[in-house]
């Protein structure tokens, strides 16, 4: 008898392996494809390599704004997409190693709950069986494809055949303007491709800033991203993308149709389980309990916050609730990033958001170029910093950020508003100097720019 069964070796999943693993209890991971789930595998760690290496690419192409002379710069995509499968590799292997030394039984396998009763759990995989005390479920999500004709089509990708790929397409349409299908977009504008983007929304992004995402899709579209919003997709047929848009039937044709459009939660293994379920995935509550006892579930399979560091905190709490402990989850202080570049990252509330709540706040805002570092290493690019109190505490609700830099400072945001700082404990703090981070404290402390509450 265990005392944690594991469904799911991704972020949720070994992570809570670990921290059960810590306080010296017995656990039991089943993954069925490689450690590490979606994200390292096929998400967030290959994406950013490539990301990277197209980044690298387009700086050395314009070295010359810098001084710097590079002539004839050229890329390998065969090799690009061999270091991608190097990097995954050896964190995999990290993983693996960091588990296996603390105990953890990892089993390769197709898990599925097949006998239920509180405090004694079976778990089925290759024919054996396994009993825990407490289970976790975290098989994550899989792509998410509508029923229209055409797209069971080799000329149609997931994301996932896009990382698999070897090769670069002539041209890609992606369809889907959220935070896979802008990175890919990116990725592929900046190796030189041809990009249409198809997205049913007004505008790309929908959860982030709708300023710094304006600007952001401004800015792409400058840069060759050709942006077809409002856009309700209806049909492929060989290379030809076939969608309405302000009542027009229209289309667009591409090498490669990129299929964008959301995650579902997997649900393969609950088996016996008769668990509630809300509209997005399993029912979960703050302590990530589901409606069984001894029953807990973290990440994608709750279709809450589709993110990987959701995860691991998710993953966190229940282990903490399993072992007697009274942690609970909070969630107005994740941080969500665009691995754009300029990279957008936000977290907290937005100004829709608060207007829709009807909660007066501050807004602090001032361009990334009072930033001497930034300056610096940003040639003819700008960018953009926000910050949101609330009108009376003056607690900080939100921060939001635009230019390249924003993934690592977005994280002193999150910080402040999980401390729930205001504006003048904030202001007390020493940011090092030049870094792009002090825009923060620039924002709240630059005269002129402490704007009135709004309703």
């Amino acid at each position: 008898m265990y005392f944690l069964a594991v469904i799911g070796g991704g972020p949720a999943g070994y992570t809570a392996a670990e921290r059960a693993l810590e306080q010296g209890r017995s656990v039991v991971l089943f993954e069925q494809k490689a450690i590490g789930g979606t994200c390292l595998n096929e998400g967030c760690i290959p994406t950013k390599t490539l990301l990277y290496s197209a980044k690298t690419y387009a700086s050395a192409c314009e070295a010359s704004r810098y001084g710097v002379s590079a002539v004839d710069v050229t890329f390998d995509y065969g090799k690009i997409s061999q270091r991608k499968g190097k990097v995954v590799r050896k964190l995999q292997a990290g993983i693996r190693s960091r588990l296996n030394s603390a105990g953890c039984v990892l089993v390769q396998g197709t898990a599925v709950v097949s006998a239920y009763a509180p405090g004694r759990i079976t778990v089925s995989c290759n024919g054996e069986t396994y009993e825990s005390e407490n289970l976790l479920l975290c098989t994550g999500s899989v792509n998410w494809c509508p029923s229209l004709p055409g797209l069971a089509s080799e000329h149609v990708w997931s994301s996932s055949d896009a990382l698999a790929s070897t090769e670069l397409p002539a041209s890609v349409v992606i369809v889907g303007g959220g935070v896979v299908g802008m990175e890919f977009a990116v990725l592929y504008s900046e190796l030189g491709l041809h990009v249409d983007v198809v997205e049913l929304l007004p505008e790309v992004l929908g959860n982030m800033d709708s300023e710094l995402v304006a600007q952001l899709r401004a800015d792409l579209s400058k840069r060759g991203i050709s942006f077809h919003l409002g856009a309700r997709l209806k049909a492929v047929s060989g290379h030809d993308v076939f969608y309405e848009q302000g009542g027009e039937d229209k289309s667009l044709s591409g090498d490669k149709i990129l299929v964008c459009m959301g995650r579902r939660p997997n649900l393969s293994a609950v088996g016996c389980l008769d668990l509630q379920m809300e509209k997005s995935g399993v029912r979960v509550d703050a302590a990530m309990r589901t409606s069984l006892p001894n029953v807990y579930a973290a990440g994608d399979i709750t279709g809450f916050s589709m993110l990987a560091h959701t995860a691991v905190r998710e993953a966190e709490v229940a282990v903490s609730q399993m072992l007697g402990g009274k942690d609970e989850m909070r969630y107005d202080a994740v941080p969500g990033v665009v691995y754009s570049n300029p990279e957008l990252a936000g977290v907290g509330e937005t100004e829709k958001s608060l207007h829709e709540k009807g909660i007066a706040f501050r807004l602090y805002k001032l361009p990334l170029a009072f930033s001497g570092r930034f300056v610096a290493e940003n040639e003819a690019v700008n960018g953009l910093c926000k910050i949101v109190a609330h009108s009376e505490t003056g607690r900080i609700l939100g921060v939001h950020l635009l230019g390249n830099g924003a993934s690592e400072i977005i994280n002193t945001a999150a910080l402040a508003i999980e401390q729930r700082l205001t504006v003048s404990q904030w202001k007390q703090s020493v940011f090092a100097h030049p870094t792009v981070g002090e825009i923060l404290k620039e924002a709240l402390c630059q005269a002129g720019i402490d704007f009135p509450a709004v309703r």
